[in-house]
């Protein structure tokens, strides 16, 4: 799998950090922002590096469920299904994304307002 040496993500992914995963797969791991926008909010984020959801298609065969899979579990054991949550993702600069690393905000524990992470 190819993982470039500069991507904080893949370097997440890897270890380097110490990161705690909230949750983690096969295909993808969760673990929390350190800028959070609302009482639970993850970064869930595929082990393959592809830049953005504009790659979503670069994914290897099971990748793309699993992360839906993670987030909906990650969203379960941490009670925030009940009320509802929100899954973000932002594609390109324009749109705020800031590491060029495909991955979705996991948002929830509070009745969610304004703008989108």
């Amino acid at each position: 799998m190819n993982m470039p040496s500069d991507c904080l993500f893949c370097r997440i992914i890897a270890g380097e950090f110490g990161a705690e995963f909230v949750a983690k797969n096969d295909y993808a791991v969760a673990f929390r922002d350190i800028n959070p926008q609302a009482p639970v909010h993850l970064l869930v984020v595929p082990r393959q590096h592809v830049s953005g959801f504009r790659d979503i298609g670069q994914l290897e065969d099971g990748a793309l469920n699993g992360m839906l899979d993670l987030a909906v579990n990650a969203a379960t054991a941490l009670g925030i299904d009940r009320g509802g949550y929100r899954l973000v993702t932002n594609d390109g600069p324009e749109a705020g994304q800031t590491v060029f690393h495909l991955h979705w905000h996991l948002l929830g524990g509070a009745k969610l307002n304004g703008a989108l992470a």
